[in-house]
């Protein structure tokens, strides 16, 4: 059985944001894209989708309905919560995490966020692919997708599209052998 990859798919501002220094996203609400954007096509293919806790907050914050049910959610936490029957809360030694979701998912470990998970991952060589969609704005200050001491890491560009203003740009990482 192929393991599946780790992908980070995610927007960012111009200026390298991922959110606005409260977690906000409404900056994203009124880019003129094409349709999703792409995204059903994406989430289609994935299994499993992985994020930290204050991504997760901000996710119940903006629906009522969770986003990613019926995808086995996992949420890294330094004190996790009870799980519940949508996500699993865990603060499982990351590598252990990120190899065991690789086996078991039917499709991409999609890493949903935010920049301190990226981080995380990026430290320890654990994203295969990135795509990511770049939102023609500056928001100014916020959340950086590569926050400060992010690692060197290579990648090289396989594919770049165009969603109306959004410029999509997909890279494999050239350190582990993703394809």
């Amino acid at each position: 059985m192929k393991k599946s990859n780790v992908i980070l798919y995610i927007a960012m501002s111009l200026d390298g944001y991922i959110a606005r220094l409260d977690g906000a996203v409404d900056w994203l609400d009124d880019v003129e894209g094409e349709g999703d954007n792409g995204y059903s096509e994406f989430y289609s293919q994935v299994g499993t989708v992985i994020m930290g806790r204050k991504t997760y907050e901000e996710v119940l914050n903006l629906t009522n309905e969770f986003p990613y049910a019926g995808k086995a959610c996992y949420v890294l936490s330094i004190h996790p919560q009870e799980s519940s029957p949508e996500v699993t809360f865990t603060d499982e030694e990351l590598e252990t995490l990120v190899s065991r979701l690789k086996e078991q998912s039917d499709g991409y470990v999609w890493l949903v966020g935010g920049g301190q998970l990226v981080k995380q991952f990026l430290e320890k060589n654990l994203i295969d692919e990135i795509e990511l969609y770049i939102i023609p704005k500056l928001v100014g200050e916020g959340i950086p997708l590569f926050p400060e001491g992010t690692p060197p890491a290579n990648f090289e560009l396989t594919d770049t599209g165009r969603y109306g203003q959004i410029a999509a740009l997909k890279y494999r990482s050239k350190m582990n052998g993703a394809g």
